[in-house]
């Protein structure tokens, strides 16, 4: 079996109230990348690694390789101009037989068992897709009435989103839609079942810069 990552990092810096796109923001000294591409070179099963990014920044992030002489070895393509779109250009690189994991370029906390607990879950069922239960009392609004749901059924979710090559391609066939919210719903929409596995509190995606002050405490305990 053959296991493939898709690191997605098409974000921009607004949300971060910063103009660089947040996956290029240091963490601990180094791009919030790196630490991302480092935790999937650390999986058991040693996945060969495609970095989907805005073309605009390819030379950007040759220089930070360079700078911060980073040399864990992973394929470079070119980001579209949806996320669905990145995924797709991807999955391009990919033959049959393989599993492939999808993970934001911002999670870069997620740990090597974890990735690990991914691929085999995705081989034996077909597809693994991480999230978190709901801690939150959780509500639903539908127009101007809200109605309380059981927090037990509610799940957050992560990546990696992982998937049997054959699912991914044959959903990814498909017309881009504006409630593709993840590659879940993606494959989901194809008509195959989702099968959740529970990720992490720790799993964060770094969206603002409370997150990234958070992230560097968890290293810190880390370590």
């Amino acid at each position: 079996m053959k296991y493939y990552a898709i690191i997605v990092g098409g974000g921009s810096g607004t949300r971060m109230q910063q103009e660089l796109p947040k996956q290029f923001i240091e963490l601990n000294g180094k791009p919030i990348l790196m630490h991302t591409i480092a935790a999937f070179a650390q999986c058991a099963l040693k996945p060969k690694i495609i970095l989907v990014l805005n073309v605009h920044y390819h030379q950007l992030w040759e220089e930070l390789c360079a700078q911060h002489q980073f040399n864990i070895p992973h394929q470079l393509v070119k980001g579209g101009e949806q996320r669905f779109n990145s995924v797709k250009n991807g999955l391009k690189n990919i033959k049959s037989g393989a599993i492939v994991a999808i993970h934001d370029a911002v999670r870069p906390l997620i740990s090597a068992e974890l990735i690990t607990k991914s691929f085999e879950e995705a081989a034996a069922k077909g597809n693994a897709v991480m999230g978190v239960p709901s801690k939150d009392s959780v509500r639903l609004l539908k127009g101007d009435e809200s109605k309380a749901i059981k927090r037990e059924s509610v799940y957050l979710m992560q990546t990696p989103q992982t998937f049997q090559i054959e699912q991914l391609k044959k959903s990814y066939e498909q017309e881009y839609r504006m409630d593709f919210t993840d590659d879940a719903s993606v494959v989901e929409r194809m008509g195959y079942p989702i099968h959740l596995i529970e990720g992490a509190a720790s799993n964060i995606k770094i969206t603002y810069p409370e997150d990234l002050l958070f992230a560097e405490q968890l290293m810190s305990r880390r370590s």
